[in-house]
């Protein structure tokens, strides 16, 4: 399930996550709810049961009706931009520098995979139509921070910030699909693999053989950790390589004359 940013009414939805003077100002008594509240409870429901959530749910975690949490926001669309973009105000918005741009860039990238662990239906939320929240804005600023300092040209560094916000989020996503395909399908991934390599072999015998390459690239590899399902350990060695060599290219191109 994809869901697109900034469905809601434009101004409602950026005074909220910008916290503009009067954004949250009701007439009436004094609430006995906030936007932050219900933003915060919202984001536990999501990492429980993903971006389908309903505000119903949102509401029993709090005590309240769902009709009530409209009070504060007009509906599910904000809710969902707030959401995104207060779970990004977990990260940091600046690395030291003092080791250079590579170990800060790389903490940046670790740090989101990890936080794609902990929020998946994140991942569910469109790139193509930003959120345009302070906190989102905030992440990619540490990254363009980095890599500014590594004296490349601005158009240069635009392709390489997206490179990376790209690849980390590709990489976590797998993760968090093998995590969700045991509970989706009611089968475990060691259960999927072993029933189909089983058959897949005694069909084509000589896969090995017809597909050389592959093969050894399945044979040059070990566990990363090996408490971690296969498909989580290939998926934590492919995030790491992949980046080591992403980040062999901008060395390649800042060392370029």
């Amino acid at each position: 399930m994809v869901v697109y940013a900034g469905q809601g009414d434009p101004r409602r939805s950026i005074e909220l996550l910008w916290r503009a003077a009067g954004a949250e100002k009701r007439p009436g008594p004094k609430p006995g709810l906030s936007v932050d509240a219900i933003v915060d409870a919202a984001i536990a429901v999501a990492d429980e049961e993903g971006i389908a959530f309903s505000m119903r749910a949102v509401g029993e975690r709090l005590g309240r009706t769902a009709m009530a949490l409209y009070t504060y926001v007009p509906g599910k669309n904000e809710l969902v931009d707030l959401m995104y973009d207060r779970a990004m105000a977990e990260l940091p918005t600046s690395y030291p520098l003092d080791d250079g741009w590579r170990p800060a860039a790389t903490r940046w990238a670790h740090d989101m995979w990890e936080f794609y662990g902990r929020h998946a239906w994140v991942m569910q939320v469109s790139q193509a139509r930003p959120v345009l929240g302070p906190h989102e804005f905030a992440v990619i600023e540490a990254l363009a921070t980095i890599l500014v300092s590594t004296g490349l040209p601005g158009r240069e560094l635009r392709g390489i910030v997206g490179a990376i916000n790209y690849f980390v989020r590709g990489a976590a996503q797998t993760i968090a699909e093998a995590r969700a395909a045991g509970g989706a399908t009611g089968e475990a991934d060691e259960e999927w693999w072993y029933a189909r390599s089983a058959v897949l072999l005694e069909i084509e015998p000589d896969l090995e053989k017809k597909f050389p390459m592959l093969h050894l690239l399945e044979q040059d590899r070990e566990p990363i950790d090996p408490e971690l399902p296969y498909l989580e350990n290939d998926a934590l060695e492919n995030f790491r390589n992949g980046l080591r060599v992403l980040l062999d290219g901008v060395e390649g191109a800042v060392a370029k004359p």
